[in-house]
Order: structure tokens, then sequence, then C-alpha cells
């Protein structure tokens, strides 16, 4: 019961980040759709993750290259995210107040993906490697 009251929170910060997302484009005020792009770097950020998850074998504590890339390719990834709204409100693509909206929507959307891997990562009974 504990994993489904998870995954009803984990869905609902997404619907959040989501509404944040969608408000910072569509508001009458704004009414700029740039900041859609964003829908590719939340897609892409957990990638490399799991494919790194799928190659490498857990069994020794020591740090290996490849996890290390995963992470470093995911960091890269977030970094951007974050960075694009900013580079589109300075070059007066989308006003900055859309800027702020489609921040706060990386931070919840990010922290949802985070949040996922936190609670469905381990390799116990109830697993996201299981559905």
């Amino acid at each position: 019961m504990a994993g489904i009251k998870a995954l009803i929170s984990l869905s609902f910060g997404g619907a959040v980040g989501l509404m944040f997302l969608m408000l910072g484009c569509a508001l009458p005020v704004y009414n700029a759709y740039w900041p859609l792009f964003l829908l590719f770097f939340y897609i892409l950020a957990p990638i490399p993750y799991c494919i790194s998850r799928r190659v490498v074998d857990d069994t020794d504590s020591a740090s290996n290259a490849c996890k290390e890339l995963a992470l470093f390719l995911t960091t890269g990834i977030v970094v951007s995210a974050f960075g694009l709204p900013i580079i589109f409100a300075r070059a007066n693509v989308i006003a900055w107040g859309a800027c702020g909206l489609v921040l706060t929507g990386n931070i919840v959307i990010f922290a949802t993906i985070l949040g996922f891997f936190l609670v469905f990562g381990s390799n116990d009974d109830f697993s996201w490697q299981q559905w």
C-alpha cells in the first residue's frame, strides 16, 4: 500500500510541474510556446541512468565509469533544462514571468523524477523493474 501512495503522490507532483510549464506558456500575458521544448529534457533526463542500471552490475562498492558517465549526462541534461528558459528570457523570446513559472515547473518535475528513482529504484519486492 505504501507503493501506491508514493505512486499517487509522484503523479500529483508531475501534474503540478506540468501545470506550471503550461501556465508559463499559455497564459494570455505570455502567449509563447517556446518553453514546451523542455518536454524533450524531461523525457531525456532519466534515460542515461536507466541504461547504466541495466548495463552495470552493482555487486561491488567501487565507482565505475558507466554509472559516472550516466550521472554526468543526466546532470548536463538537467542543467540545460534550467538554462534554456533563462536564455529564452534574456533573448526576449519569452517574458521573465513565464521564465519563473517554467523554472518552478522544472524544480517540481525534476524533484518528481528524483523521487521516482529514490522510491522505486531499489531492488526490493515492490520495484519499478517488475512493471
